[in-house]
């Protein structure tokens, strides 16, 4: 058997993982865990599963066994928590009245869900369509890009996740999605992210945007890419590319006719401390991807968001989901866009944020281990120097009610609900903390 990929760092093979369950499984846990694994197929980072839930409310998940976690992973879905009152509610009142439309027909949450996301899009007017998840959205952008300029190339980036179908782990660039799967779809070149601290580039830690030019290079080199493919800010290590990255490549996609498409899955909603993530740098792209909390921490619901200009395609079925004009989705997208406006969460995700990064960055001063910690609004990095420092980190802090994810291998990511109480989010903080010091000044973990 191959080597499990750790470029996610929480792989379901390894001795960690086994210990942690040794320790905090009970009976009855073990028997529905070894149930799960007898009926789905197995995969990295999915199936044997870690543990088993029987409750989720607000921040927080609660296992089988009546233990709490505050959940700082949440699968980048939860910006409102989950089980938030009103979505609640909303599902409720739709099911009530109207738990499906069939194709054919339009409902009322479709429509009004459609209008505030498009009104509220960083472009001049947006139209969109619904789809059942992210990848799909993924998938419907990419034969957007080909109606629209009558090319099939793409460019995308090494390591960008856009979803695990076909065409997504095609222009994605993480091996655990790609490897031994090939042949992939044909034109999906790629192209280095914007990464300051390990730039291939050679930027030494200072963006001199190096790898926008190379973009430019290839989109003149191959003459016919249809769309440039960007997550705005990559969420699985959170890099956050300089402002003048997006400036120059949308002059640089003008140039060379390809459109600039934005993958905002799981960091759109507020997670950023914007509504889309793209407000941070102030230019328009051709379309926005965006899903995960679009469906409030329980329904899945995602949407592709498209200028005017790329209203070309009514002869052709660009998406055609069974469930795109899903009422009770819908509904849950709609009371997320009123929580999230009700309870002030943009701002509230901006103010939370900054103050977890000063907190951070002042409990880890001096701490050699530690390469960078990064944020934008309530999503915080903290790079490490070592894979298996942050596994003992992740598995030390499972161990005490707290679960995030790690990214590329040695990333801390933490991304709790952007309604999340402030005494939680600073307990979790100082848990990480005291992990990240405890971990790095005892035994060697190279």
């Amino acid at each position: 058997m191959a080597e499990p990929d750790r470029s996610e760092g929480d792989v379901n093979l390894g001795q960690r993982r086994q210990a942690w369950q040794a320790a905090h499984l009970d009976d009855a846990t073990r028997a529905l865990l070894d149930e799960d694994a007898r009926w789905f197929l197995h995969q990295s980072m999915s199936t044997p599963c870690l543990n088993a839930l029987q409750g989720a409310e607000g921040a927080w998940l609660t296992d089988t066994a009546g233990r709490r976690i505050l959940d700082f992973h949440g699968n980048s879905l939860h910006q409102i928590g989950y089980g938030h009152p009103t979505v609640r509610a909303a599902l409720q009142e739709t099911l009530d009245t109207l738990p499906f439309s069939p194709r054919r027909y339009t409902n009322r949450p479709a429509v009004d869900l459609a209008r505030r996301l498009c009104q509220a899009a960083p472009m001049q007017g947006a139209r969109l369509l619904f789809a059942p998840g992210g990848t799909a959205a993924i998938g419907m952008a990419l034969k957007l890009a080909r109606l629209a300029t009558g090319r099939f190339k793409t460019i995308s980036m090494w390591d960008a996740f856009h979803g695990a179908s076909l065409d997504a782990i095609s222009i994605g660039g993480e091996a655990v999605f790609r490897r031994g799967i090939g042949p992939l779809l044909p034109g999906s070149e790629h192209v280095p992210p914007c990464d300051p601290g390990h730039c291939v580039f050679g930027c030494g830690g200072s963006c001199a945007l190096r790898c926008v030019d190379y973009i430019d290079h290839c989109l003149h080199k191959e003459g016919d890419v249809a769309a440039v493919i960007v997550e705005t800010v990559r969420s699985t290590d959170v890099q956050l590319p300089p402002p003048d990255y997006y400036r120059r490549l949308r002059q640089i996609c003008d140039r060379h006719g390809a459109l600039l498409i934005l993958d905002e899955i799981p960091i759109a909603l507020g997670r950023t401390g914007h509504l889309f993530a793209v407000e941070r740098y102030g230019i328009e792209p051709d379309m926005i991807v965006v899903g995960k909390g679009l469906g409030g921490g329980s329904m899945p619901l995602a949407a592709l968001i498209a200028r005017e200009g790329l209203n070309v395609g009514p002869h052709i079925s660009l998406g055609h989901y069974t469930h795109e004009k899903n009422p009770l989705a819908c509904a849950a997208g709609l009371a997320v866009l009123d929580v999230i406006e009700q309870e002030g969460l943009l701002e509230r995700s901006r103010r939370l944020g900054e103050a977890a990064l000063h907190h951070l960055r002042t409990g880890l001063a001096g701490l050699a281990a530690v390469q960078d910690i990064r944020g934008a609004g309530l999503l915080i990095g903290i790079e490490l120097d070592d894979p298996d420092l942050a596994e003992a980190v992740l598995y030390t802090c499972l161990s005490q009610g707290l679960s995030f994810k790690v990214g590329q291998g040695q990333v801390l990511v933490l991304a709790p609900p952007l309604n999340v109480q402030e005494a939680d989010l600073f307990w979790a903080l100082d848990c990480v903390a005291h992990a990240v010091r405890t971990h790095a000044l005892t035994a060697p973990h190279g």
